[in-house]
């Protein structure tokens, strides 16, 4: 199984958490403890973000490059543009790599040192991304993991394990499901999932 050499020699300031990360964890602990929030409020909210309004990004971009082929080849040549183009940009984003999945590529995406994610176009990152079974098994048995997300990969498929940085972002284009022909991008765009943006998931029609 290949692993993409891109390796954390960077510095992450002695904290998983950007700084306006912790700005935010300040504030919400700060919240809680004045009794002006329910803790299960911000669950909830968080969650919002996480699954349903975060990746709504992504998924834009995703539906854009399979319907616009020239938008598809900037993706490819330089992510990190073509994404701004449509207003996703930002810190956490601010060099993107789009990794296209094909019949003979699965792409997946991990962070080994810490929790490195695409903010501008996948939200917060879910709570197994950063945890360390997941950091460190999808390197070394890959495809027991996608299996546990209910992902089966024959094994003539090549599956390409690539490692996120402080400098480098990757937006996983999940293969475009058959029986979609004729959609508009907003109907493809309402049937990729977060998962499918990271590698542990599939687009289903």
């Amino acid at each position: 199984m290949p692993h993409d050499g891109h390796h954390h020699d960077h510095d992450h300031e002695g904290s998983e958490l950007s700084p306006l990360a912790l700005r935010v964890k300040a504030l919400e602990s700060l919240l809680v403890e004045k009794g002006y929030v329910d803790p299960k409020a911000l669950d909830v909210l968080i969650d919002t973000y996480e699954t349903k309004i975060g990746p709504r990004n992504g998924a834009r971009v995703v539906a854009k490059a399979w319907t616009d082929p020239g938008f598809a080849d900037w993706l490819k040549r330089d992510a990190t543009a073509a994404i701004a183009s449509l207003g996703y940009t930002g810190r956490q984003g601010e060099h993107m790599v789009a990794l296209f999945n094909t019949p003979e590529t699965h792409n997946m995406v991990v962070c080994t040192l810490c929790s490195c994610y695409p903010w501008p176009v996948l939200g917060l990152p879910p709570v197994w991304y950063k945890s360390m079974p997941y950091r460190s098994r999808a390197v070394i048995e890959p495809r027991e993991v996608l299996k546990e997300f209910d992902v089966s990969v024959p094994d003539a498929r090549e599956v390409r394990v690539w490692d996120s940085t402080a400098e480098i972002r990757y937006l996983v284009i999940p293969e475009r499901p058959a029986g979609t022909e004729g959609w508009s991008e907003e109907q493809l765009a309402g049937i990729v999932t977060r998962n499918a943006m990271i590698g542990t998931g599939i687009v289903t029609a």
